[in-house]
């Protein structure tokens, strides 16, 4: 099912590419912006990882370097029967993980250095699990890839308006005005809605399996769900540096719980925490 996902996402980056290319330059414009698209999705597909990691300034890090974290993913990753993967740290006090790469092979898990301090050793047990069912669950590289197509989308959304700004793009004589019209709104309206929907039908399915996967790894569900509560309480106080939307979807708890009001959390891209935690606590009776 993620192969299919993943083929349908990079036919849908290469249409909107070519759609603006075709609204700025006719015929050539969508025929170069063909050719760019498929230079973008095999860099989506062999990169995207290594783009979002580099995104928050992730460091790579050792068992000399880290020896308790790297301990802690190995004993869960040979648990899971999964291969190590890379762990990188994000030096910044807002507690959040992620987890990244195109395969279970080339997994990244990645926490701040703020998770570590916030989060007691089950809890943070908790979280490191949630990120390896990510990578065992292959959600990883269908995730790297709505946050390049999502990145891609709301630069469309910006070009449209600048070109409105300045009075770029195809005239009226061309297409007609109404024609200018409707393009214009799908590029400035229409595309980045499809970009949240995505986002939305993406990560919110995969946070509750990740959970009931994690929950299962770990042997404490509880601890996940108290994890959770202490990492969304940080969020809604305090907004991770370097954050964006079209990347939101990748971490634990949305990085931008704080920056808005009632939209914001409803188009969210992650479930609600009062949600995930029920169940969680649902799951834990029923192992006990």
């Amino acid at each position: 099912m993620n192969t299919l996902k993943t083929t349908v996402l990079l036919a849908a980056l290469t249409g909107l590419l070519m759609a603006v290319g075709a609204f700025f330059g006719g015929t050539q414009g969508m025929m170069f912006m063909f050719v760019i698209s498929i230079l973008m999705n095999f860099g989506s597909y062999w990169f995207s990882d290594k783009i979002v990691l580099k995104m928050y300034g992730a460091q790579e890090v050792t068992p000399q370097d880290a020896p308790d974290l790297v301990r802690m993913v190995s004993g869960l990753a040979q648990k899971a029967k999964m291969p190590m993967p890379k762990v990188y740290i994000i030096n910044t006090e807002v507690p959040n993980a992620f987890a990244t790469g195109r395969d279970p092979e080339h997994g990244v898990v990645a926490v701040t250095t703020g998770i570590m301090r916030a989060l007691n050793y089950e809890e943070l047990e908790g979280v490191v699990a949630h990120e390896l069912a990510h990578i065992k669950n292959r959600d990883t590289l269908i995730s790297t890839i709505v946050a390049s197509i999502a990145g891609v989308i709301a630069m469309i959304g910006s070009i449209a308006q600048w070109s409105a700004i300045f009075g770029l793009g195809r005239g009226d004589d061309e297409e007609g005005g109404i024609g200018g019209i409707v393009e214009f709104v799908f590029l400035v309206v229409v595309a980045p809605l499809t970009a949240t929907l995505i986002q939305l039908g993406v990560s919110r399915s995969r946070e509750y399996m990740a959970d009931q996967t994690g929950g299962t790894m770990s042997g404490n569900p509880l601890a996940l769900a108290s994890a959770l509560q202490k990492i969304e309480y940080y969020a809604k106080h305090r907004v991770m540096p370097s954050a964006t939307p079209a990347t939101s979807h990748l971490f634990i708890i949305n990085p931008l719980s704080g920056a808005g009001g009632m939209l914001v959390s409803l188009f969210s891209t992650h479930p609600s925490t009062t949600d995930r935690v029920a169940k969680l606590e649902a799951q834990a009776k029923k192992m006990r």
